[in-house]
């Protein structure tokens, strides 16, 4: 449904014990966006997103999801998330890419946790879009970076969610499987009209793929789509003419 608000934020901060990371956040996402979370290192790029996860503790404010508050949201099916580290899998583990891919449809069953046949032509068709297919017996502590991550990019969509949150997912990756991978999230975007939350810091490559762009530094210091940032007097003076137009990639 156009229009529709699938991430809403007002006013929200995050704490941990050194302080506040974030402060007076607010911003809202449409059903469809592809919204690339951009800034420097320490931003509270990482902690917006995992706050939205219920990952880490809102200390003020209020967030929501699909229109529920976030304390009373229970429709996490409609969620894919995709973590920074590529080390939450554990390379001398014995499990296949099937396998792996299958822990994603496992997780929404209630016990016994057993795969059907459903689940199985599922798991096939996403690896099939994915490209992976043919990796499908192989043991994840096998695979390359590249392989890993979407192997990981299928686990997070093999329940058809409506939202996607990836988390740096490119940090490990060389610049070619990088720009694959963002070209690969994109088709997501486009084919299944599934909403994305990426936080990068290749805030130089994402105006290629994304429709917005949120630059956070523990505030938000601009939210809105690249043509708005190109324009944007604040972004000229914060960034320069000549880099705010290469990070546009309208013109």
């Amino acid at each position: 449904m156009s229009g529709e608000i699938v991430v809403k934020t007002d006013q929200l901060a995050c704490c941990y014990r050194e302080g506040r990371v974030l402060e007076d956040v607010s911003f809202q996402v449409e059903r469809g966006d592809y919204v690339g979370i951009v800034g420097p290192n320490g931003s509270g790029k990482s902690s917006l997103v995992k706050s939205l996860l219920g990952l880490v503790d809102i200390c003020d404010g209020t967030a929501s999801l699909f229109g529920c508050r976030l304390a009373d949201f229970g429709d996490w099916h409609k969620v894919g998330y995709l973590p920074q580290s590529l080390n939450l899998v554990n390379p001398v583990f014995p499990a296949t890419v099937q396998e792996t891919v299958g822990l994603g449809r496992l997780s929404l069953k209630s016990f016994p946790k057993r795969l059907n046949r459903d689940d199985t032509v599922k798991i096939d068709e996403t690896l099939n879009e994915l490209g992976i297919y043919d990796l499908k017996a192989k043991l994840v502590g096998e695979l390359s970076g590249g392989q890993l991550q979407r192997v990981l990019l299928a686990r997070a969509i093999v329940n058809d969610p409506e939202l996607l949150v990836l988390d740096e997912p490119t940090a490990a990756l060389d610049p070619e499987t990088r720009e694959r991978f963002y070209s690969m999230i994109a088709d997501i975007n486009r084919s299944r009209g599934v909403t994305i939350l990426l936080v990068t810091h290749d805030s130089g490559a994402i105006g290629q793929y994304a429709s917005k762009m949120l630059y956070l530094d523990k505030k938000i210091l601009f939210y809105g789509s690249f043509e708005e940032f190109c324009l944007s007097p604040e972004m000229s003076s914060l960034f320069g003419e000549h880099s705010q137009h290469l990070m546009c990639h309208r013109h």
